[in-house]
């Protein structure tokens, strides 16, 4: 037997149980993506509660894109990782009194829903960094409990978005409703779309419509969004979150 025939005996490295997942997300997401011309969706890891060493095992199983909830909790986590070059998203409520971290810390704010959050922003976006990645939410379900605006005044925030320099918009966030009744989802999704389609008409350069988390984020696919965030399925059962965040909304 020559040497080029010769049979190899390594053992093939066995995947992690992070690996694992990491691959049946993508495979998942890659599937439902089947509508022709329509863009590969990307994905954001939810690492909200998540310790660092968490978040370093998925980033070496290759994923860059990470999403916090927090302000507070996230900024540790940012610097003990930059060696990394991470890209990080705010996915949760913005208060006004963090704008000026978020602005610094982040390199996309999600939940912009007031005209006080964009000037804020705006301010405080260093001049020595890319403009800050902004997406408008709404509350697409009309929620009482849930942050974002009226799909009515998503145009109004996002005309003011693209008047500052220092911020690029990129498109819209939702959290739709958590219906038990899938069907229900997914017409939150085609609303979603749909206002996507006509701010893009207004807003030629968007290009980023974020919503389907890890229930949900095949059918979201399928109604034409192109970022999901994704939590448990990727880092397992979540840990128990801090005790302030108990009243927050579910992200991921």
């Amino acid at each position: 037997m020559s040497a080029h025939s010769r049979v190899s005996t390594a053992v093939p490295e066995r995947q992690s149980p992070v690996q694992i997942r990491l691959a049946d997300v993508l495979t998942r997401m890659a599937n439902a993506a089947t509508m022709p011309n329509r863009p590969a969706p990307t994905l954001l890891a939810v690492s909200k509660t998540q310790h660092v060493d968490a978040i370093t095992v998925l980033a070496a199983a290759g994923q860059r894109a990470f999403g916090e909830n927090y302000v507070q909790e996230a900024l540790p986590k940012i610097e003990a990782l930059k060696a990394l070059d991470l890209e990080w998203h705010l996915i949760g409520n913005l208060q006004s009194n963090k704008a000026q971290d978020a602005a610094r810390a982040f390199d996309w704010i999600q939940t912009i829903d007031r005209a006080k959050l964009v000037a804020l922003l705006a301010r405080h976006r260093p001049p020595d960094l890319p403009p800050l990645n902004v997406l408008v939410q709404v509350n697409i379900d009309d929620e009482a409990s849930k942050h974002g605006c009226a799909p009515a005044d998503a145009m109004r925030l996002a005309d003011l978005i693209a008047t500052e320099p220092r911020l690029r918009l990129r498109g819209l966030m939702a959290i739709p409703a958590p219906h038990e009744d899938p069907q229900q989802r997914v017409q939150a999704f085609r609303a979603m779309h749909d206002l996507f389609d006509a701010m893009a008409k207004q807003h030629p350069g968007i290009d980023t419509l974020s919503m389907g988390m890890s229930g949900d984020f095949v059918g979201a696919i399928e109604q034409g969004a192109t970022m999901v965030r994704v939590g448990s399925a990727l880092f397992g059962p979540r840990v128990t979150p801090p005790q302030d965040a108990s009243k927050q909304e579910p992200h991921s």
